[in-house]
């Protein structure tokens, strides 16, 4: 039973068609497979989904479509959610004072790296799966096995 973490950049790709919509569909369609995304996931997605109806990619029909999409596949948890604890922060403080330095890491990205190292932990996790390079980079750091869609291939460095 495969076990995935979406972070956003790659999550979002399920929703309107982009480089790397082909890959995020095949992994969210394995068998038997688990899903995880942060509550983070939930609000950052709403952000995802406005800025492309304010930059006229999609229009505010559409917006709700994908919206109404998101919110279907989290209720029937095709999508698990996890919730965020005082312990995620900390973790995301840890990240960015041992990462920060060499690499840019947001607060937002440590967050969902902090909880998919969680996840890791609490349950085994197969894949990170993200679109941000520079967040790819440090999540291999920490030693998650990432795949990026837009590159198509797994890397496990």
């Amino acid at each position: 039973m495969p076990s995935c973490f979406f972070d956003t950049s790659a999550l979002a790709k399920n929703y309107h068609v982009e480089v790397g919509t082909e890959e995020v569909e095949r992994l969210l369609a394995m068998p038997d497979g688990r899903n995880f995304i942060s509550r983070l996931s939930i609000v950052e997605m709403q952000s995802v989904f406005v800025r492309k109806v304010r930059m006229k990619v999609i229009s505010d029909a559409d917006f709700q479509l994908v919206r109404r999409r998101f919110l279907t596949d989290v209720t029937q948890r095709q999508l698990r959610v996890v919730r965020m604890t005082g312990l995620h922060y900390q973790e995301a403080e840890r990240l960015i004072r041992q990462h920060s330095r060499e690499r840019s890491l947001r607060t937002l990205d440590a967050l969902q790296l902090a909880v998919a190292l969680d996840v890791r932990r609490r349950t085994g996790l197969d894949h990170f799966i993200c679109a941000d390079r520079n967040l790819c980079v440090v999540a291999r750091a920490v030693g998650l096995p990432v795949i990026n869609p837009e590159e198509l291939l797994p890397q496990d460095d």
